[in-house]
């Protein structure tokens, strides 16, 4: 881990305190500089999960990634800090039936600051969420005008999840799978269960190649903005912020590289952007 060229990339001068007001000022920077984006996938480039691999692409390549990725690079950074973390797989159900039962393919972390439990996460294409403390009805808002909460929701290991991750507001600060009401959707679901390497493995393998998913079929990019949130699936581009949203048809796969790189701060060429199924 160079940790100085990860602070370099997300703008950090140096080494925040291992406290929660550091590590949630580390997560936010990572958030607002490292877009989310499932684009090796429609590329037909396999996604790597380990260290090595992850740091290279979102840090010395300039690239995005999605949870696998994201999560991966920040429990290897918070534990370069002297931060314990371990990973939990969850059920995502933003856009969901209630009755669903989605397959565990989102990461976060689990990480013990000073001498508590939180759930963090820098890995989910949704709003720049502050690390929660792992208690029922812990409450946050975010920039781009979103509550989230967390709740105590069921049993350890029951299909329901222990845990449920909330968020109430404006689905144009979204990805697109909110529904249009702004009152409380679930996000995500999670139990503490230990997950072992293998298991990630297992996951990032299924969202990444199984068919006819959101994943192996949308091209999808997104990232917290200061003040929003800005998303774009396949050709359409929305930037929410204090006005609301606007939105715009991408052109062309050049349009769509120059797109990457200045709002989503995801480094991609023009030739690597005309590959995308979307152009081809």
């Amino acid at each position: 881990m160079d940790i100085d060229r990860y602070f370099a990339r997300i703008g950090l001068p140096g080494r925040p305190p291992a406290d929660a007001d550091g590590i949630a000022a580390l997560q936010s920077a990572h958030r607002l500089a490292i877009g989310f984006e499932n684009l090796d996938v429609l590329l037909g480039r396999p996604i790597r999960i380990d260290a090595g691999s992850v740091f290279d692409k979102l840090v010395v390549r300039g690239r995005g990634g999605y949870c696998f990725e994201q999560n991966r690079l920040f429990s290897d950074v918070l534990t370069a800090l002297g931060v314990a973390n371990r990973p939990m797989l969850a059920r995502v159900r933003l856009g969901m039936p209630e009755d669903a039962v989605p397959p565990r393919t989102h990461v976060c972390l689990l990480a013990t600051i000073a001498e508590r439990a939180w759930l963090v996460d820098a890995g989910f294409g949704g709003s720049n969420l502050a690390p929660l403390p792992l208690e029922d009805g812990a409450l946050a808002q975010t920039a781009d005008g979103a509550s989230h909460r967390l709740r105590r929701h069921g049993e350890r290991g029951s299909l329901a999840g222990e845990w449920l991750l909330e968020r109430a507001g404006p689905s144009s600060a979204t990805d697109g799978r909110a529904a249009a009401h702004g009152d409380w959707q679930a996000q995500y679901t999670f139990d503490l269960t230990e997950v072992a390497p293998d298991d990630l493995e297992l996951s990032n393998h299924w969202t990444s190649t199984r068919p006819a998913t959101r994943f192996t079929t949308l091209h999808v990019a997104s990232i917290p903005l200061v003040a929003g949130f800005a998303s774009m699936v396949d050709r359409d581009l929305t930037e929410h912020g204090v006005d609301g949203p606007r939105r715009r048809e991408i052109a062309d796969a050049a349009d769509y590289a120059r797109t990457l790189r200045e709002v989503f701060r995801i480094a991609m060429s023009d030739e690597d952007a005309a590959r995308l199924p979307l152009f081809g």
